[in-house]
């Protein structure tokens, strides 16, 4: 499920050399998964020669398996201030939480060396210990953040100012050096989100 979760539809061939399994071991595997309701087979990938291949992802309730943070209790605040305080009044409160994790991130990156993948790996550390399961991609022009998992998702489904707030976080942290651009978007029906960082000037 791991490996579904930040590597997208597999396999039974690729999921076999990555777990190091044989491929009737990795079967077995998703068999029961799959009779659990955690996992299914997408439609059949043509190849250029052989068969077609049956890739295999996780379910709805295979991704609810991995923890979205205290959800109902935080829809309810987010209802309860939207109500209350209003919608403007929701976007600050949400802005000034912004405010304060850009001011944690800016300690902890100020601790390492100031080079930019140093930097954007140090990120993705502390979005993981966060629970975003996040990692970081060499580009041929760059560098890929991805973000296998959102701890927030059903906050973020609620108010979306917590997607548009994360977007503007990691620009303003790069500003000087990179320009930062969402290339994947899990609320737009991606599996993930992930962030193209570009040096200025590369």
């Amino acid at each position: 499920m791991q490996r579904l979760k930040t590597r997208g539809p597999q396999s039974v061939k690729i999921l076999s050399k990555q777990l190091d399994m044989t491929t009737m071991g990795v079967r077995q595997h998703l068999a029961e998964l799959e009779s659990k309701g955690l996992v299914g087979q997408t439609q059949e990938e043509r190849q250029t020669r052989g068969r077609p291949v049956h890739l295999w992802k996780l379910s709805a309730a295979g991704h609810g398996r991995f923890p979205d943070t205290h959800s109902q209790t935080t829809i309810e605040i987010i209802d309860v201030i939207r109500s209350t305080l209003g919608e403007q009044s929701l976007n600050q409160l949400i802005a000034q939480r912004s405010d304060k994790i850009e001011a944690q991130y800016r300690e902890q990156l100020g601790t390492i060396a100031p080079e930019l993948q140093l930097q954007i790996e140090k990120l993705a550390q502390l979005r993981s210990d966060e629970g975003y399961m996040a990692e970081v991609r060499l580009l041929p022009d760059g560098f890929m953040l991805i973000e296998n998992h959102c701890p927030i998702c059903t906050a973020a489904t609620s108010c979306q100012q917590f997607c548009e707030t994360e977007l503007d976080l990691f620009q303003r942290l790069f500003e000087d050096k990179a320009i930062v651009t969402r290339t994947d978007h899990l609320l737009a029906g991606a599996r993930r989100c992930a962030y193209k960082i570009t040096a200025i000037g590369a």
